[in-house]
């Protein structure tokens, strides 16, 4: 696989999550799992860079990668970067003002959820991925022989109930719908066609 494939991969797929970022889970207050939906916390109550915060606190992560994983850690330094980057980047689409369908809490979990899933399946279909959490699930995996989907799914469900928890029930019942777009968005995108 070329590397320009690879990078291409890695700007579409930013710009689509980013998209869904901005223009709908942010005007919402909705949140997604992982390290974005760390991002969102922190932004949401201390007003403090999605992007950045999501490279923060992906530092540790990639910081064991390095020495245990180290294809992961190549696989996803560029896509935690470029998405992250692009995130903060977007950011003053947050203003936007969509037609009151489209920014309907319910709406907008939908539409988010689905933009920043087929953004995650586009660089996985390409080997690339935003790392963090998708990391973190990996090491779970390898080291008590769980399913990563299964170690994702967990973790996403742990940061949505934080988030939950900290902004609003409202905020934590439109985000599990969010988790679960964004689980069924990836994994269409990253489905295999059998040819008979």
């Amino acid at each position: 696989m070329s590397f320009l494939k690879k990078g291409i991969a890695i700007l579409i797929g930013s710009l689509l999550l980013s998209l869904g970022i901005n223009l709908f889970l942010y005007p919402n207050e909705l949140l997604d799992g992982g390290m974005i939906g760390i991002g969102l916390i922190v932004n949401y109550l201390w007003g403090f860079e999605t992007g950045l915060t999501i490279i923060i606190c992906s530092i540790p992560i990639f910081i064991i990668a390095w020495f245990r994983y180290r294809t992961y850690f190549y696989n996803s330094i560029h896509g935690l970067l470029i998405s992250s980057f692009f995130i903060d980047l977007l950011a003053p689409l947050r203003t936007v003002h969509l037609s009151n369908i489209l920014q309907s809490p319910l709406v907008s979990s939908l539409i988010g959820g689905c933009l920043v899933g087929i953004g995650i399946g586009i660089m996985l279909k390409f080997e690339t991925s935003t790392g963090g959490t998708d990391l973190l699930a990996q090491f779970i995996s390898d080291l008590f022989s769980v399913n990563v989907g299964i170690a994702i799914l967990i973790i996403d469900t742990i940061v949505v109930s934080l988030g939950g928890l900290l902004i609003s029930h409202e905020t934590l019942l439109l985000s599990l719908i969010t988790i679960f777009v964004v689980g069924i968005s990836t994994s269409l995108m990253t489905m295999r066609i059998i040819h008979y």
